[in-house]
């Protein structure tokens, strides 16, 4: 799509927003606006489903509420981004910048955000269930209650996340950073952790029923009321001091 006609569906689109009745609503399905430049643009409830938008720069751009269903998004910048209840399922943003985004209530479930810099990104409450977040960094994000039901996270950086309350049953963590991270009540029921780093993490009440904890690292992790029944190879384990089993097992 040439630059004139998409600044011509944006500029009615605000119109839109604004109740104006000369205004219409962004319809970009499926529109190819690869390398767009889209910075701080105002695309609230726009839809963007199957939208090809590989490597266009979003910083700061407002998405609150668009249909990113399926749209592919490899290597976008939408660095401090308002996603805020954005819809994309299916989406694929490999390699994305997502720095500062805001995701809160998004449903990225079964997207792919493999590879993609999340670092310090708000994804409060929203649904990431089944997403692809393999060797995604994560570092200082706010997953409070997100749901991570069977998400691929396998070397993912999440030091210093907040994942107070999230949902992670069944979700791959193997070799992930969660240094220092924040699982407060997390559920982690029948998740993999194996070699996962969690030393100086806080799993207060956390669920670690049949969780995978082979060699998994919890020196000096917090696990006060933590659910460690059933939990496999928590022999294995890295603790400050191995009597602590006699306290957690």
């Amino acid at each position: 799509m040439d630059s004139e006609s998409l600044k011509e569906i944006l500029r009615l689109h605000v119109l839109w927003i604004n109740k104006d009745p000369a205004g219409k609503r962004a319809n970009l399905y499926k529109a190819d606006l690869s390398y767009a430049g889209l910075t701080e643009a105002i695309m609230t409830n726009a839809i963007l489903n199957n939208a090809i938008l590989t490597g266009a720069v979003l910083d700061g751009a407002n998405l609150t509420g668009a249909n990113l269903s399926k749209a592919i998004l490899d290597g976008a910048n939408l660095y401090d981004a308002n996603l805020r209840n954005a819809y994309m399922p299916g989406a694929n943003l490999f390699n994305a910048n997502l720095i500062g985004a805001k995701l809160i209530g998004a449903n990225l479930s079964y997207a792919s955000l493999y590879r993609a810099n999340l670092t310090g990104a708000n994804l409060t409450s929203a649904n990431l269930i089944e997403a692809n977040l393999r060797d995604a960094n994560l570092t200082g994000a706010i997953l409070t209650g997100a749901n991570l039901t069977g998400a691929s996270l396998c070397r993912a950086d999440l030091s210093g996340a907040n994942l107070s309350g999230a949902n992670l049953t069944g979700a791959d963590l193997t070799d992930a950073d969660l240094s220092g991270a924040n699982l407060t009540d997390a559920d982690l029921n029948g998740a993999e952790l194996a070699g996962a780093d969690l030393s100086r993490a806080n799993l207060t009440g956390a669920n670690l029923y049949d969780a995978n904890l082979y060699r998994a690292n919890l020196y000096d992790a917090i696990l006060t009321g933590a659910i460690l029944e059933g939990a496999q190879y928590l022999e294995s384990v890295i603790l400050r001091d191995k009597n602590e089993l006699n306290l957690i097992g």
